[in-house]
């Protein structure tokens, strides 16, 4: 008992001395001199202790000691548990050789650092990387640059270390932040600031590498740290000298420049790819947003070629599902900054039609399996696979777009009135030319991003934005037309229409039914009869693309008499089935239309070009046999109005409609392969070119022409005869038998009211609401059919001699029109329904002419050609034929 009890005391005392030792070995260590030599106690001291102060040499700038750095090494790999306080030993040291300005011991501290960091790869690590981090965020927080360069260099040297197992409890809040400021350094010394961005950038640039791929660093993503990383990175691309090659995918950006020294541009642009390209479906919105704040911030978007850099790397950097993403970004900022100036507006779609672009190139993968091959049809062999596929987002993006065409207007409107009150002229012209700036920027991106959707969903865009065009007598829910009159409403016809060329460039469909639907043209030709040569060019510009399905526009450009077709080398196929019924259906139609845009007195020579390219262009994609002998017997009706000229046309419409009817029937003549039509085609052409040259494109068409004050209706021999042709093209395949029967547009009473309507609109500029006039226009047009289908029963009692002649002498109501226009314009502003019904009725007198003998010959049988005319009691009596040798009109005949 005696013995244990000696040995517990020995024991104790030994434990109190050693206790005592150590105390006194801290309070030592805690004063010793720079060598960390602990006098007496220093082999008392631990070994971890002796052995980092073993690394710092008497003179600092000897540097490392390798040997010991070593040995440190070996015992942090041997006893991974004692990391933690080497770090935190290691940290202490640095602490205080900062304060003490000993700068020196810093640099070692921070290699030894280092290369702890390298070697040691065991879950030990994260105690010491704690440690690490408390270091850099000391050195990062002094004022000296080159402590915030080493520092940083640390750092990265730490983001390129892959960890085995996440962190629960790390945050880079600081380091962000911090990171952040020194991207915007503004030390007075240049090289000096351009070390600290550039230290600032690669510190952003590994807070990415270490945050992106953690999924508990998730929070890096949040919108306080992307306000921070995105700014700094796209403040020192601002500086970049070659805005040209930023954005560019095949172009290298290099962070060194030719003096040796790093570029923060470029090595920002690569942090800012690097980021985009980690950024995953729902962080897209994080990203974007701060870009589209900064360029507002910086006032960017005038002029906008950095805006548009910067959005050329998101849509390269980023994943090509991702793109309607960032598209949609961009509307929303249009949305918001409406009200903007016009050169800030042209920015944003500028930039907006660039990133269109971009994701219309690589994004067929976008497109799901499921609907790439039955949604599709082309023509071609080979055809090009569409290129964008946004889903339900595509309407929303027109209807965005058009809504700021619509406000330009506006606004562009707004400018020309003020400047017609005011006295500044200049300045509200230049006002005036920047909106048309947003206004063809706009038009650009609707064409170009139409264009690059696949045909089905190309179609509706189609029906969209026609939808959106304004049409007189047509009801129209989407335009308000009120409040920028007439020369609004044309200006946006003008856009819309032209956007709609852009989006039908390339279509392809081998239906006509299936891309010319009845609500897409019969608004379409609507405008095609509006008293506006622009607008009828725009409307047949439309046409072509989307009927010339196999692009022999080309080929066709410009009227001429071509003297050989074949050597064109017209590409055709045979007509399908339901090309034939489209035409059965809308053949009449486009003819009505082509008839009635040649008479036109505004016409111009591109015009007729126009109306000759779409003669053409329904020849070679939807003639048969019985379509050819439609359009003959419309080259002759239209030869025939020329010649009568009842309309009072000028005398220049007059022979280009001729030179129209040659031209084209010149080339129908060798379509068809018929000699004997193409002989007698080739001897009028020939005559005319002798004693007539004002009838032939070539001559009527040219500056300065000498135009004739009458055309020579005697001599028959200068135009095509019906007789002759009937006889060419008789035999088996063509039906010559119709050409005899003469061509009647089918004019109907909503088209008379609508041309009177637009006229008087049109000379009208305080007008009713929109709402009122569509409603007046809707009431006139059943009101006059109305008024238009008497009884049969009074029919006969109706329609006398002196009504017919009364009928005649009221054409001159156009004339009166003229000469009482405020009586027009209080007329239809003021008048009740019943007498603009009234009014409107006594100007289709010739339409009511024609249906009048349409329905007299349903009634009875028409007048023999050798019967007896006999007048009585003032009415006409004829002699009745048998029913089978009466001839009824072709539009009677099924």
């Amino acid at each position: 008992m005696k013995h244990r009890e000696r040995e517990r005391e020995t024991e104790e005392s030994r434990s109190t001395w050693q206790a005592v030792l150590l105390f006194a070995s801290n309070k030592m260590d805690s004063e010793n001199n720079e060598s960390g030599v602990c006098g007496c106690c220093g082999p008392l001291r631990p070994r971890y202790k002796r052995l980092v102060d073993n690394i710092f040499p008497e003179d600092p700038k000897d540097g490392l000691s390798k040997s010991d750095m070593e040995k440190l090494t070996f015992y942090a790999v041997s006893a991974p548990e004692k990391l933690d306080r080497i770090g935190a030993y290691l940290a202490e040291r640095l602490s205080r050789d900062v304060v003490r300005h000993r700068y020196g011991n810093v640099v070692i501290a921070m290699e030894a650092l280092d290369q702890l960091l390298m070697a040691c790869h065991s879950q030990s690590i994260k105690p010491f990387v704690e440690s690490f981090l408390h270091m850099v965020a000391k050195l990062l927080e002094s004022r000296e640059p080159d402590l915030q360069v080493l520092g940083t260099n640390s750092f990265v040297k730490f983001a390129n270390i892959e960890e085995d197992t996440p962190s629960y409890h790390r945050r880079y809040d600081f380091f962000v932040s911090q990171f952040s400021a020194m991207c915007h350094s503004t030390h007075e010394d240049t090289e000096t600031r351009t070390r600290i961005r550039v230290a600032g950038i690669k510190g952003l640039q590994g807070v990415v590498r270490k945050t992106v791929n953690d999924e508990l660093q998730a929070i890096i993503w949040e919108p306080q740290h992307m306000d921070k990383l995105i700014p700094s990175m796209l403040f020192n691309m601002q500086d970049s000298e070659d805005l040209d090659r930023a954005g560019h995918p095949s172009t290298p950006s290099g962070s060194v420049s030719q003096d040796g020294e790093e570029n923060p541009a470029a090595l920002a642009e690569s942090c800012f790819r690097e980021l985009l390209g980690r950024a995953a479906y729902g962080n897209m919105n994080n990203a974007v947003r701060p870009v589209l704040v900064h360029l507002d911030n910086h006032h960017l978007w005038d002029p906008n070629e950095f805006a548009v850099s910067c959005f050329r790397i998101i849509m390269y950097s980023i994943q090509a599902q991702h793109s309607h993403h960032v598209i949609q970004q961009v509307l929303n900022h249009l949305d918001t900054h409406n009200k903007n100036t016009p050169r800030a507006r042209a920015g944003i779609v500028q930039v907006l039609l660039e990133t269109v672009a971009i994701a219309a190139k690589g994004s067929v993968g976008m497109i799901p399996e499921s609907k790439r091959s039955d949604a599709f049809t082309f023509e071609s062999e080979n055809p090009t696979p569409p290129r964008l596929w946004l889903g339900p987002t595509v309407l929303e993006v027109f209807n965005t777009l058009l809504k700021h065409l619509r406000m330009s207007v506006d606004f562009e409107l707004g400018e020309s009135s003020r400047r017609n009150s005011s006295t500044s002229v200049s300045s509200g012209r230049g006002k005036e030319s920047e909106e048309r700036i947003v206004q063809n920027a706009i038009i650009q991106t609707i064409g170009f991003f139409g264009g690059n959707l696949p045909d089905y969903q190309r179609a509706e865009v189609m029906m969209f934005i026609m939808g959106k065009v304004p049409v007189y007598g047509t009801p129209c829910h989407t335009l308000d037309t009120v409040k920028i009159g007439h020369q609004g409403t044309k200006r946006i016809q003008t856009m819309l229409l032209s956007s709609l060329i852009m989006v039908t460039s390339g279509f392809k469909s081998k239906s006509m039914a299936a891309a010319l639907p009845s609500p897409f043209l019969d608004p379409l030709f609507s405008i095609s009869l509006m008293e506006d040569s622009e607008l009828r060019q725009l409307v047949f510009e439309i046409l072509h693309n989307i009927i010339d399905r196999h692009d022999n526009r080309a080929k066709l450009r410009g009227i001429r008499i071509i003297p050989n077709v074949a050597a064109l080398k017209i590409k055709r196929e045979k007509i399908s089935k339901q090309d034939v019924a489209f035409m059965k259906k809308h053949g009449q139609q486009l003819y009505r239309h082509i008839y009635l845009g040649c008479k036109e007195e505004d016409n111009v020579h591109k015009n007729f070009e126009l109306l000759f390219t779409t003669l053409a262009i329904l020849t070679i994609e939807l003639a048969n046999e019985e379509v050819v002998i439609d359009l003959i017997r419309l080259s002759i009706a239209l030869q025939d109005m020329a010649l009568a000229n009842e309309e009072n046309m000028p005398m220049f419409i007059r022979c280009g409609i001729m030179a129209l009817v040659a031209a084209y029937l010149n080339f129908l003549s060798q379509m068809i392969a018929n000699p004997p039509f193409c002989q007698h085609v080739s001897k009028v052409i020939e005559l005319r070119s002798m004693d007539a040259q004002h009838l032939l494109p070539e001559h009527i068409f040219r500056d300065k022409c000498p135009i004739p004050e009458s055309l020579d209706k005697e001599d028959r021999l200068l135009y095509f005869q019906t007789a002759d042709m009937a006889e060419c093209l008789a035999g088996p395949g063509y039906n010559a038998e119709r050409l005899s029967v003469p061509y009647v547009p089918q004019v109907t009473v909503l088209y008379t009211v609508g041309k009177i309507l637009h006229r008087c609109k049109q000379r009208s500029r305080d007008r009713l609401t929109r709402r009122k006039s569509f409603v007046d226009t809707i009431s006139l047009q059943v009101d006059i059919v109305s008024n238009c289908l008497p009884d049969k029963s009074q029919l006969a009692e109706e329609i006398t001699f002196e009504t017919l002649k009364k009928a005649i002498d009221t054409t001159g109501l156009e004339e009166q029109e003229r000469e009482k226009r405020r009586q027009v314009m209080e007329k239809f502003q003021k008048a009740p329904f019943e007498e603009i019904a009234a009014h409107c009725e006594s100007k289709a007198n010739m339409l009511h002419d024609r249906l009048a003998k349409i329905f007299e010959l349903t009634i009875r049988p028409p007048p023999s050609p050798s019967g007896v005319v006999s007048i009585s009691s003032g009415h006409t009596q004829h002699q009745s034929v048998p029913v089978y040798e009466m001839k009824f009109p072709d539009l009677c005949v099924y």
